[in-house]
Formats: structure tokens, sequence, C-alpha cells
């Protein structure tokens, strides 16, 4: 059972939320808040699995939220899900340096919305696909000219290679078919990337490829 904690302004958007992420019996809602803060103390208090966290929230909004979730030691078991109506650039952008493990857009669909929880509870990260290419486009933009390689010097060349795929959104299985290697050696050069970058989880990776310059939009 994957345990999660709702936090949202809105009263009818949780209820909406509860329903829609129990529907599989896969996923229970043990806790829910309507602000940051309060938010921040249901967490600290039942340790879920997932957080479905909202950006714009009153006394503490979802952002700052999240990162003090991820500071904290205590609860380094718990991933953050982002779940917003908002799909600007520097929302997302911010959300990934939080530590966020996801950002879907409230349009998602209810069955994209399980597996999204589904997915960062075992670990993975993701965005939602209609803000992907959009956001690290314009992160590239913003950039491009205060560019820092200094992670890349301790990667070797193939390691930067898959760094590469992995930012341009790549899978484990897609990186092995383009690098003619096994999806075994392919999920243990994306471990050793995470380890020698000091990366939280996969988004950071991507992150991480457009802010040194291996990726660029257009290549």
């Amino acid at each position: 059972m994957i345990r999660i904690v709702l936090v949202d302004d809105q009263e009818l958007v949780r209820t909406g939320l509860r329903a829609l992420a129990e529907r599989d019996g896969d996923i229970a809602v043990v806790g829910e808040a309507g602000t940051g803060r309060s938010g921040l103390s249901r967490v600290r208090e039942l340790r879920p699995d997932v957080v479905l966290m909202d950006v714009r929230m009153p006394e503490l909004d979802g952002l700052q939220a999240t990162r003090q979730i991820v500071a904290d030691p205590t609860l380094d078991g718990v991933r953050v899900l982002v779940l917003t109506t908002f799909d600007e650039d520097e929302h997302v952008f911010e959300a990934i340096r939080a530590g966020a493990a996801g950002y879907l857009l409230k349009d998602v669909s209810p069955t994209d919305l399980r597996q999204a929880i589904r997915t960062v509870a075992a670990g993975g990260s993701l965005l939602s696909p209609s803000v992907t290419r959009t956001v690290m486009r314009s992160l590239a933009d913003r950039l491009r000219t205060s560019v820092d390689d200094t992670p890349l010097r301790e990667l070797t060349e193939r390691e930067r290679e898959v760094l590469a795929l992995v930012g341009r959104g790549l899978s484990n299985e897609e990186i092995a078919r383009e690098l003619f290697l096994s999806p075994a050696t392919a999920r243990t050069y994306v471990s050793r990337l995470l380890a020698k970058l000091g990366a939280r989880d996969r988004a950071r990776l991507v992150v991480l490829a457009y802010e040194t310059g291996l990726v660029v939009p257009g290549q």
C-alpha cells in the first residue's frame, strides 16, 4: 500500500484527488492539509511515501515546503510530487531544484495520476509530458551564457554520453538501444551518475545535463 498526503488549499480539489488516487486499492490517502505549513506538519507526523503538493498556498508555498521536506534527514524516504494548474517554466525548474521527484499539471488523467504516484513511490521521477520540452528549452536558454561544466570533469566519456541521453528524456531501455548496451548496464551507468553527481533522482540529472551545457535544444 502506498501512503500519500494531499497538500492543497482547495478542499474540493483534495476530495477529488482522494477519490481518484484510491480508486485501484493500492494507494491510500493518510492525511490532508490546506497550507504548506500545515502540510509540512502532517508529513512530519505521518511520514508518507508520497506527498501530492500544490504550488500556490497560504502561509508557506509548495516549493518552500518541498525544500524543507527534502532537507529533513528524518524524511529521507518521503517523495514529493508537485501537482498544480501552473506550467510556468520557473515553477517547474524551481520544483526540481527544490528536490521534487515529479511535476504534473492538474489536467492529468486519473490513470496517469495513479501511475505517477506509483512511479515516484518506487524511486522514479517524472515531468508532465506537456511541460518537459518547453521547460528544458527555456532552462537551456537562460543558462547558455553562464554554463558551468565543472560537474562533468569527474565523468568518463561514456558517462557523459549517458547523461546527455538522460537529459534528452530517454529511458534506460532507450539508452541501452542507443549506445548498444544491455538494459542492466544502462541502469548501472545511471545509478553511477546519481552517485557521482550527488543527484537525488533522474529529474535532477536532466537539469544538470542542461546546466552544464551537455544538452542544448536542437542538437
